[in-house]
């Protein structure tokens, strides 16, 4: 088995005094001032009584020392598992209950929650070629040899109840990271912009993991802002990889700024990732980059990565693309909510994690004996062979005996003029369920439901019109920008009828 660290090693060899990471606490490291830093960690981890298959916890924003704590942890043998330092204390417990980490590591330096979180725990100031970190040790060393082959623990998002642990192996993140290299053509010399958390798979595997294969240079930013993005776009970023409330931000704070065009000289490469393209959006997009926008589709369980696009600019295809080399897509259109050529998207391949840490039964559930992982979207495979996704199955509307697929309904909204983005849920209401539609405008802005409900009208069908627009300039979100629909009913109670 190769690890994910050698990745950083090679680099060393080849390009040593090369630009690697820099933060926006004003970090700057060549790959030889990475390596020496993570060396650090992985001394100061042996030195906590950490072994190879112990758990390390990282509290972290997206800085330099972060990704030092990731491949310091690998250097040392055992399994990190990032956690983004605005989760509730709450949330933290119940995965340090369910993984024992033998140590927990918090990026102090470039979070404030991170410095909440070490004061609650009692953590530890411990500097090195990384910076400062702060350390804590609440549970003893319990090495597992079932994560002899395992680099990350990824808990999923929005987990309620026992926690889920994607245990994604070296081979699953040295597959994700060649896999994203190489379909955006990143070679060294690159510059990535590192926006995505660290601590959500896209972020560590198809962003970080990819750049140290390549050789390039990762810009991290520790929290996403529209003023921020324009600049780095305008100042030398070559790539860029975002969800489509990052991208519908940044051309609001341009269009207020009195901008159609993002104009800059270097940008070559665009991907908008979590969300099915809008042929609407898609052009309005790529009128404002001045490039292609990608479109690509995975999850926590495929390290990212399962399908992708790599059309030239204009291109009127709005699917998540071909299967990457190596990865099998195929619909199982025998579950609830499926219609003829429609069904449950099933996958496998050397992207499949390997399953749910101390949880045999969902992972049972997850990953048939033939090794197909049930994604729980819906889609389709047109005739080319390409992937288009529908929606969650879970997430999929059964309204007057028609299914209403949400996606479908917020790209028709998205496309007025004001709207930012929206989010459309269920609801059960006598019998039936409704279309909620909660939709993003800008500061100061304001904007009628009656309008924006003649606006649809004309774009929808009777069934999918929603019965309910709430409208606001916030939409609760996960700190990948990605939206929780799972919270809007709650936040916006007050407003539903």
């Amino acid at each position: 088995m190769r690890r994910v660290e050698e990745f950083l090693t090679e680099q060393v060899a080849i390009r040593g005094a090369e630009p690697a990471l820099s933060d926006s606490i004003g970090t700057q490291w060549s790959f030889d001032e990475f390596d020496r830093a993570s060396d650090d960690v992985a001394t100061l981890l042996r030195d906590a009584g950490v072994q190879p298959s112990d758990r390390v916890l990282m509290l972290s924003e997206n800085c330099a020392a972060a990704v030092a704590t990731v491949f310091g942890t690998w250097k040392a043998g055992a399994v990190i598992i990032p956690v983004n330092a605005r989760q509730s204390p709450a949330e933290i417990k119940r995965i340090i209950d369910h993984a024992t980490p033998a140590a927990i590591l918090m990026t102090t330096c470039a979070s404030s929650d991170a410095v909440k979180h070490s004061d609650a725990m009692g953590g530890k100031e411990v500097t090195g070629a990384f910076g400062s970190l702060h350390l804590a040790t609440p549970i003893a060393s319990n090495p597992d040899a079932d994560l002899c082959d395992v680099a990350v623990l990824l808990y999923t998002t929005g987990t309620t109840g026992d926690p889920k642990g994607v245990m994604l192996t070296h081979d699953n993140v040295r597959f994700g990271g060649k896999a994203s290299a190489k379909l955006r053509g990143i070679s060294a010399g690159n510059v990535v912009y590192g926006v995505l958390p660290l601590t959500h798979v896209f972020g560590l595997c198809s962003v970080m993991t990819a750049s140290c294969c390549a050789g390039a240079h990762v810009r991290l930013e520790a929290r996403f802002s529209a003023e921020k993005l324009y600049t780095a776009l305008t100042t030398g970023v070559h790539f860029l990889s975002a969800v489509p409330q990052m991208h519908a931000l940044l051309m609001q704070y341009t269009k207020e700024k009195g901008l159609t065009q993002l104009g800059s000289e270097t940008l070559r490469y665009v991907s908008s990732g979590a969300a099915p393209l809008d042929p609407a959006w898609k052009r309005k997009a790529e009128a404002f980059y001045g490039v292609a926008i990608q479109n690509g589709y995975g999850m926590t369980e495929t390290t990212a990565g399962t399908s992708a696009t790599s059309n030239p600019l204009g291109s009127s295809d709005i699917s998540v693309g071909p299967p990457l080399p190596g990865v099998e897509i195929k619909i199982d259109d025998t579950v609830a909510g499926s219609s003829p050529g429609c069904g449950e998207v099933l996958t496998r391949g050397a992207h499949i994690m390997k399953g749910y840490y101390k949880n045999p039964a969902e992972t049972a559930k997850a990953i048939d004996a033939e090794g197909w992982l049930r994604t729980g979207d819906l889609g389709t495979i047109d005739q080319q062979g390409h992937l288009h996704i529908l929606g969650r199955s879970k997430e999929l509307i059964i309204h007057g005996g028609f299914n209403v697929y949400p996606p479908e309904v917020e790209a028709a909204i998205n496309d007025h003029p004001q709207v930012i983005q929206t989010a459309v849920v269920g609801r059960r209401k006598d019998g039936d369920e409704e279309v909620l539609a909660f939709v993003q405008i800008a500061e100061g802005d304001t904007l009628d439901p009656e309008t924006l409900r003649a606006f649809v009208k004309e774009r929808l069908t009777g069934y999918k019109r929603p019965s309910q627009f709430i409208i606001g300039t916030a939409l609760p979100a996960a700190p990948t920008g990605k939206i929780l629909k799972h919270k809007l009913i709650e936040t916006f109670k007050n407003e539903l009828a």
